[in-house]
């Protein structure tokens, strides 16, 4: 399999950087995937064979069928061979307990794995956009809490509790909150939270430059819903 993704990938000219494209998962590559059904297709269809573990070559069958010179080979093709007919027929019935099973068109381009992958994309936008609303519509001090948390689940150090102590002080300057960067609370980050949607404009950012060298920080995270700019600043120095 290995060689022929090699052998497939260098036929198509694909770049790297198409050849390493992963699936949502993460765990196989797009292309990589895209052989693997087609070998599982060619097999149960009796055009292709396994002489042993790990390897295939092409049955008579399948010499035969490109003898014909067809412009293109796709599951609608291969309904004419009964071996393929049989493998769907298998692959259709659910097991008890089991639920339907996902159907593609005759003429899909896409494997299991695609189909499977373009339903996860198409949830998640619709998560994010509905997340989005919520938070839009909620108060300005939700919105605060809801950095803090994102940044504690991030892995900084300290906890929950120690980083509410800082939320929503008189004078703070703009400083919504406050996480230790390390567990040990060696550096601290300081945080802003506001609802902006658009980006965030330079006197906001030098208000709060402003506040973290009040506070002799030099470290800080403004947060919006639209940016996440980080900004590290000295004591001494200067926005220009």
């Amino acid at each position: 399999m290995r060689s022929a993704i090699d052998i497939l990938g260098r036929e198509f000219l694909l770049s790297d950087d198409e050849l390493g494209q992963l699936l949502p998962s993460g765990s196989t590559s797009i292309f990589g995937s895209r052989v693997a059904w087609a070998r599982t297709y060619l097999k149960q269809s009796g055009l292709l064979e396994s002489p042993k573990r790990g390897l295939f070559r092409i049955c008579p069958t399948g010499i035969a069928l490109l003898l014909e010179k067809p412009q293109k080979i796709n599951m609608k093709l291969l309904e004419r061979y009964e071996p393929y007919r049989a493998f769907k027929a298998r692959s259709r019935a659910p097991q008890e307990g089991e639920s339907q099973p996902l159907e593609l068109p005759e003429d899909s381009q896409k494997t299991p794995e695609d189909a499977l992958a373009a339903a996860y994309q198409t949830l998640r936008a619709n998560l994010e956009s509905e997340l989005l609303e919520q938070i839009k519509s909620s108060s300005p001090a939700f919105f605060e809490r809801l950095v803090i948390d994102l940044l504690v689940a991030m892995g900084y150090g300290g906890s929950r509790q120690d980083a509410g102590r800082a939320i929503g002080r008189s004078g703070d300057g703009g400083i919504d909150g406050i996480i230790k960067e390390d567990k040990l609370g060696l550096d601290v980050i300081y945080v802003q939270a506001k609802k902006w949607e658009g980006s965030v404009g330079r006197p906001e950012i030098q208000k709060f430059a402003g506040a973290l060298q009040g506070q002799r920080a030099n470290k800080g995270v403004v947060h919006s819903l639209a940016t996440l700019l980080t900004l590290q600043i000295s004591s001494t120095q200067k926005l220009s």
